[in-house]
């Protein structure tokens, strides 16, 4: 099952892809209006597909011990482009939040890449990095826990001063992952839950949005004409794929009713027109991602392989939940793409380069035959305790 696990990884993840397209060119379509630039954000995304692609290949060939080379500069890299999103003419400002770097200033407004989308594998990589190096002080408080903590809450304090509260909580429970992987202590983490939790109740009272959203959550019915709009039009949306959906393209709720359906909420248009099927199909093939990811971080050959590893499956998986979760009203609007399926270049890429990263991790792995396990375990099992 291990040797076989990453061709299960890339199947998912070419399903994932082509539903994506496949919706896209659904949601899009009665969108844009009759004319030839129907398609324009489909051709958009197409070009962002062979980047990604390209970015796949590249990183499942190289050796992914480069990166722990070459993990500092990749983090003093990211953390430049985090802060590109304040600076004039680069940075552009969208529904109040500061997630994107482009040219707008420049007059090419078509073009925009979202930092922290990398920012959040760049984290994983030091992270990665830095329990490996310090195997032996993972239990101790200032290497295991106080120093790559700093890390931590520095990368997310970029992000959240974006005003982008759903990328920051998402890399924080990232970050507590790999370093809960990498055998943190449960007590110093519960110190990074009660920062994390302190930030958020002052991005919520300084951000009378961001407290509006999360109060929305508990009663959609009486806030459907404003800030609950999109979950609200989202469960209908559900409602009204029932189990075998309306069909591919005969969607109702694309049409003006609900906003960012190709981005954010296509998750909801994947379940008005296939139905409860397609949604299922949807967490099926993000299970079996998860699953893959894992048992190639499990057979990594060394500890930085499996640290980046899990950290990059559990990326992939958390990001997806949440998206999940906000679409059908279960959490606060956040904001977050659905990985592989929502438009967006940034995520498309970033999503890819992770799957690159666990094939080249795959490729080096240690994995056994059935006809090894036997030997093994006889070995354990008459081996005298001394």
């Amino acid at each position: 099952m291990a040797r076989h696990s990453i061709f299960l990884l890339i199947l998912a993840a070419v399903s994932l892809i082509a539903l994506g397209i496949t919706m896209l060119a659904s949601t899009t379509f009665e969108v844009a209006g009759e004319g030839a630039e129907d398609y324009v954000t489909l051709w958009r995304q197409l070009v962002w597909l062979g980047v990604s692609v390209a970015g796949c290949m590249v990183a499942a060939l190289i050796d992914y011990n480069v990166w722990m080379r070459w993990r500092w500069h990749i983090l003093i890299t990211a953390a430049v482009l985090l802060a590109l999103c304040y600076a004039p003419l680069i940075g552009v400002k969208i529904n109040g939040s500061r997630r994107w770097i482009g040219m707008q200033g420049f007059g090419i407004s078509s073009f925009r890449v979202q930092p922290s989308e990398f920012g959040k594998i760049a984290l994983i990589i030091v992270l990665a990095g830095w329990f490996a190096t310090h195997e032996t002080l993972t239990r101790t408080f200032w290497r295991g826990f106080a120093l790559p903590g700093l890390i931590l809450m520095g990368v997310v304090g970029l992000i959240g001063c974006e005003f982008d509260l759903g990328s920051a909580l998402l890399t924080a429970t990232v970050g507590m992952g790999v370093m809960f992987v990498a055998g943190t202590k449960i007590r110093y983490l519960v110190l990074i839950i009660l920062a994390c939790g302190a930030g958020l109740w002052a991005g919520v009272k300084y951000l009378p949005n961001r407290f509006d959203r999360i109060m929305v959550t508990f009663d959609l019915e009486k806030h459907k004409e404003g800030l609950g709009l999109q979950q609200w039009v989202s469960k209908l949306a559900f409602g009204s794929g029932g189990v075998d959906g309306r069909g591919l393209g005969e969607g109702r709720m694309k049409l003006s009713y609900l906003p960012e359906a190709h981005t954010d909420f296509i998750f909801p248009m994947v379940g008005e027109e296939l139905g409860l099927r397609g949604t299922a199909a949807v967490v099926l093939a993000f299970a079996v991602l998860v699953m893959s990811g894992f048992m190639v971080s499990a057979y990594a050959p060394n500890r930085f392989g499996k640290l980046l590893g899990a950290g990059l499956t559990f990326l992939l998986g958390m990001e997806a939940l949440l998206n999940m979760g906000v679409t059908t009203a279960l959490l606060p609007n956040k904001g977050l793409p659905l990985p592989f399926v929502s438009y967006g270049g940034s995520s498309l890429v970033a999503a890819m380069v992770a799957v690159g990263i666990l094939i080249n991790i795959h490729r080096q792995g240690v994995h056994l035959t059935w006809d090894q396990l036997p030997v093994i375990r006889r070995k354990r099992r008459w081996t005298p305790q001394l």
